[in-house]
């Protein structure tokens, strides 16, 4: 089999996790290539080749990497195959492979995966961590999952209470934190608002998206200042897409 290199270049994304200003200065990185980086792609990408991204990404260092999203095909084709990739992806024991489940039913289904997956006792389960996103903007969520804002945080509430239940882990997302594609720019008292829900829902962790790419570093700066009004700052990750493409 030969990988594609040039896919891997394209697809490989990340989220960085903030340290507080005390911590030794470090950047915490949450691999999304095979989940965010794949689910455009408008050609077919063989279930094998997924499997040996993030076989090499864990290779290559990184330690937490999202595997994949229990999605409809339907609506995200590149994401069909996510029980089998994760079933036969080379789980190595210093790292975290989280997955994105976007309601209840892909909840369900990753649950009954791992009820019936037979996994040896010593051997690391296929996945203990979910992602959940939401927007900061209506109009990207009514676009995204044909709900609100408020909607959304409805729909996800009973979805993080039984992950929890189950003993996952769960991190959220909040999308449009700066800008959204349908309503303009997005009030940062809005972002601060749904991280705090995410959070108090019991997200571990909420990173915060530049979905548009337009942020600055004034904005994100103004951003995250009204943000850790209510969330302390290492409970926060960024993914300043903008600013990051334009580093250099």
């Amino acid at each position: 089999m030969t990988f594609h290199r040039a896919l891997a270049t394209r697809l490989t994304r990340g989220y960085a996790t903030i340290a507080p200003a005390s911590a030794n200065k470090f950047v915490r990185i949450v691999e999304v290539g095979p989940r965010d980086g794949l689910q455009n792609e408008p050609t077919a990408i063989p279930q094998e080749v997924k499997v040996e991204l993030i076989n090499r990404l864990g290779v290559a260092g990184a330690k937490i990497i999202e595997a994949g999203s229990f999605v409809s095909p339907k609506w995200v084709p590149q994401m069909a195959g996510t029980a089998q990739v994760i079933q036969h992806m080379n789980r190595l024991p210093d790292v975290r492979y989280p997955v994105l489940v976007p309601n209840m039913k892909g909840l369900d289904t990753l649950l009954e995966l791992l009820a019936t997956t037979k996994v040896e006792p010593t051997a690391q389960p296929l996945t203990n961590e979910i992602a959940v996103f939401t927007a900061a903007s209506d109009g990207f969520n009514k676009a995204n999952t044909n709900a609100t804002v408020k909607e959304s945080l409805e729909r996800l509430a009973p979805v993080i209470k039984k992950a929890l239940e189950n003993n996952l882990h769960v991190r959220g997302y909040v999308s449009t934190v700066i800008t959204c594609p349908y309503d303009g720019a997005t009030d940062p008292k809005r972002v601060r608002e749904v991280t705090k829900e995410l959070i108090q829902m019991g997200c571990y962790e909420v990173s915060l998206g530049d979905t548009v790419g337009t942020g600055t570093p004034e904005s994100m700066r103004r951003m995250l200042n009204e943000v850790v009004k209510d969330t302390k700052v290492e409970l926060l990750a960024v993914s300043p897409r903008a600013i990051l493409r334009n580093a250099n």
